[in-house]
């Protein structure tokens, strides 16, 4: 699956669960780009080609993964702790956890990008750099991927079934003022 930043969306805000199932896949090739490409560097300096590839990875987790989150913590589940059913209420020990995923997941792409930044201006970094910063984005693929695998069968499923349609459309509104788009009929008309 080809993946770009600002390119078209395969879901719009209009469908808000769908918006974020569509930021997983983002996730998901934007780690594999940094996992392939620091799997298979040596010590040495990064190529071009190696460097511009983490550089659009790195952007992706800096500028776009922050509004995911914001997406799922301001919009999403507020919504899904005013619902009082009981399948809402074990919902949230998982939400919880959920939240928990994003404070981990911000510390360690911190790290990583420092590691990665200053690789690319040293043009080396140390067998023992190395190896941390692959052990950081292992740990980051396992977390994503209980993360992304919790919310999809888990969360989203259960937001589905019990958001309103009004709800699901001013969750999709929040998310496309996040991204600066003021009205959800004007980006489709775009």
């Amino acid at each position: 699956m080809l993946i770009q930043i600002g390119g078209r969306l395969e879901s719009d805000f209009t469908k808000p669960l769908g918006m974020l199932r569509d930021c997983h896949k983002r996730i998901r090739y934007f780690l594999g780009a940094l996992l392939t490409t620091v799997t298979h560097a040596d010590e040495g300096p990064l190529s071009v080609h190696q460097c511009a590839y983490l550089e659009t990875a790195l952007r992706y987790f800096q500028d776009a993964a922050p509004k995911h989150t914001a997406d799922e913590e301001q919009s999403l589940f507020p919504r899904l702790r005013c619902i009082d059913t009981p399948e809402i209420r074990a919902a949230l020990r998982e939400i919880e956890d959920l939240e928990a995923d994003h404070r981990k997941a911000e510390l360690q792409h911190q790290e990583t990008d420092a590691i990665l930044h200053q690789w690319m201006v040293d043009g080396v970094i140390s067998p023992k750099t190395l190896a941390r910063l692959r052990k950081i984005l292992a740990e980051l693929s396992e977390l994503y991927e209980r993360h992304i695998l919790l919310e999809e069968t888990g969360i989203f499923p259960l937001a589905a079934a019990s958001l309103s349609d009004a709800e699901k459309s001013i969750v999709g509104r929040e998310m496309a003022a996040r991204r600066g788009i003021e009205s959800i009929r004007s980006h489709l008309e775009s």
